[in-house]
Order: C-alpha cells, then sequence, then structure tokens
C-alpha cells in the first residue's frame, strides 16, 4: 500500500512526550517518516518517543520548547530542516484540559487554555508552513476533540471546549490559505481516549460514564490515533484539505 507510504518524509510533533502526540510520532516513523519531536524541556516520556522510533530504524530529533513561543517553534522546525532535511509533514498534538464552572473561572485560566491550544496551534501551523512553503508541498494535521462539536455532558470546561472549536475553524481557514500552494490542513477530532490523564485512578469512575456513554461501549486508545493521521498525512489524502475527521467511536452520531 505504497500511497500510505510516509518513506522519505520528514516529519515534526509538538506534544510527542506523552498520549496522543507520542503514539502519533511513533505511527509516523511506522509508516517510514524520520520524525522531529517537540515537547516542553521537562517532559521525560519525549526520550521514550525517540528510542520507539529509532528502533524502528528511523532517525529521531529531539527539540524542545513551549508552542506558545514563536521563536523556540521557528528554531525547532529550522534544526528539523537542517539536521532531517526539508520538512513535509507535521501533526501539532499539544494541548492542555481541565476543567472548572463558567462563573467561577479565573480569566488566567481561560487565556492559559487559549495560549496552549489555540494560539499554540496557531504558531505551531506558521512556524511549519514558512518552511513546507519554500518547498509547494506539505501536509499539517492539528489535534482538535470532538469537544470542539459538541458540549461533554457532565463536564465544566467551556474553555476548552472553545479552544477546540477554534481549532477546527483555525484549520480550515489555514487549508483555504494554502490550498493553492501544495499545503494540506486537516484536523483529527478524538473522542474519549485513554490517554495518561484518562488512566488516573481518580478519574476511574468517570471513564466508565464515558465508555457508556460511547456508542462504541469503549474509550479509544492511543493507536486508534496512528492510522487516522498517518493517512491525513499520505499521498492517499492527497485530496484531502480543510477536513475535520471524527474518530469517537460515533459519540457525534448520538
Amino acid at each position: 500500500m505504497q500511497m500510505f507510504s510516509l518513506a522519505g518524509e520528514v516529519a515534526f510533533v509538538t506534544g510527542a512526550g506523552s498520549g496522543i502526540g507520542q503514539r502519533i510520532a511513533i505511527g509516523l516513523a511506522e509508516a517510514g517518516a524520520n520524525v522531529a519531536l517537540f515537547d516542553l524541556a521537562a517532559s521525560k516520556g519525549v526520550t521514550d518517543t525517540a528510542a520507539a522510533i529509532e528502533k524502528l530504524g528511523r532517525r529521531a530529533l529531539i527539540t524542545s520548547g513551549n508552542v506558545t513561543d514563536p521563536t523556540a517553534l521557528t528554531d525547532a522546525c529550522a534544526r528539523t530542516e537542517a539536521e532531517l532535511g526539508g520538512l513535509t509533514v507535521a501533526v501539532n498534538s499539544a494541548g492542555i484540559a481541565n476543567a472548572t464552572a463558567a462563573e467561577d473561572m479565573p480569566l488566567s485560566q481561560w487565556q492559559t487554555m487559549m495560549d496552549v491550544n489555540l494560539t499554540g496551534i496557531f504558531l505551531s501551523c506558521q512556524a511549519e508552513a514558512r518552511i513546507m512553503l519554500k518547498a509547494g508541498r506539505g501536509s499539517i494535521v492539528n489535534i482538535a476533540s470532538m469537544s470542539g462539536s459538541i458540549v461533554n455532558r457532565g463536564l465544566l470546561q467551556a474553555h476548552y471546549n472553545t479552544s477546540k472549536a477554534g481549532v477546527v475553524h483555525l484549520t480550515k481557514s489555514l487549508a483555504m490559505e494554502w490550498v493553492g500552494k501544495g499545503i494540506r490542513v486537516n484536523a483529527i477530532s478524538p473522542g474519549y481516549t485513554l490517554t495518561p490523564m484518562n488512566l488516573r485512578p481518580e478519574v476511574a469512575e468517570q471513564r466508565k460514564i464515558f465508555e457508556r456513554e460511547t456508542p462504541m461501549q469503549r474509550m479509544a486508545t492511543v493507536d486508534e490515533m496512528a492510522g487516522p493521521a498517518v493517512f491525513l498525512s499520505s499521498r492517499a489524502a492527497s485530496f484531502v484539505t480543510g477536513v475535520d475527521l471524527l474518530v469517537d467511536g460515533g459519540f457525534e452520531c448520538w
């Protein structure tokens, strides 16, 4: 299935030290890409990601910084280009989540959510596209959430939902800006997923609710996000841009 191959491609993944970002980074390497990994300097998991990629016979490059820092992103992308080659694939997975009742939410909490989840995606896309535009080709995949399209029952996350809705529309907007310049931009909106955050013992009862409310009667594994990312990044999706791909076990059908 050569149309799904990423052999010879150079990828850049934010949030590559854990959860969905980590698994997608490894998935891109499984499909043949060399991968640059971007995460906070304090992230310990990014070294595990790099080791898994190198075990596959691919090259891994660890870079660090915060997605709210445009200079860090620009430098990381430039280093990727210098050490791995021209950047052709990017997946922006860095993000945060928390919950507070809207009437009690401090402005600082709202602003931090927007800074990381929305502005961070924009700055990542901007740094990546500046390199891709020179070559006239590339694919960018942004990790949004089904919470960008629906409001999760029982979860007090107006700020999170709003940030992810912004990611979906930003994705479509950038897709149309760059559609004639060789860059495709798409989003993946996961449903409830078994990331480290959702595997904590204190949310065990909440996981049961998530499973019950999902038509497939379970949560997704991080492995189930790798295939959609590889598809959107590959030639198999060469006519796909501006799409928000729901990977939610049918949740939005209900």
